[in-house]
């Protein structure tokens, strides 16, 4: 590899390291959904604060954009489910399209890790890619396989309720980066 290369490329992390990234993004991706469904609780809003400030996603594509496109997809993957198991959400019917969802977030975010762009417009295409994605996804689901359990005005829904947490995910993940990243130059 030449000089060159190896001075752009970021070095490659261990197995290890990112199988401690992906656990430790999927338990993110179960905590902190719960934090905000105890505050919602408290102020009398529910489970709405959830929905509106997404926190399940913070956690899958700040591991992606860290780690890389395989942890970030596994997280992805894996923590809606880990989390329906655990505390019954996200509801079943929601469960395999949040799934699809987040996946799709790690893995796009991961494939933009070392991409030559600012870090907010690698969190964008991963939220548009993960949005249209699961927008498809309910789409095939209602359409070509007959799914009632869902309607398809919660595409729509979904993106108008959740951008207090797509503005969240704009402003917290690239200062996150930005500190993990600087903090590495200075151990």
């Amino acid at each position: 590899m030449s000089t060159l290369a190896s001075t752009i490329e970021k070095p490659r992390l261990s197995v290890k390291t990112q199988t401690l990234a992906t656990v430790f993004a999927i338990i993110g991706a179960v905590v902190l959904p719960q934090l905000f469904h105890i505050m919602g609780a408290f102020s009398g809003l529910g489970t709405s604060l959830g929905e509106t400030f997404l926190p399940m996603h913070l956690p899958i594509i700040l591991v992606a954009l860290l780690a890389g496109t395989v942890p970030g997809a596994i997280a992805g993957l894996l923590s809606p489910l880990v989390s329906s198991f655990l505390t019954g959400m996200p509801a079943q019917a929601m469960l395999p399209f949040m799934m699809i969802e987040l996946c799709a977030y790690g893995a796009f975010a991961g494939l933009l890790k070392n991409a030559k762009m600012p870090n907010i417009a690698k969190i964008l295409t991963a939220q548009v890619a993960g949005r249209a994605i699961r927008a498809v996804a309910i789409l095939v689901a209602v359409y070509a396989i007959g799914n009632e359990s869902i309607q398809t005005a919660v595409i729509w829904k979904s993106v108008v309720t959740g951008i207090p947490g797509l503005v969240l995910q704009w402003s917290l993940l690239p200062l996150l980066l930005y500190r993990i990243e600087n903090a590495k130059k200075y151990e």
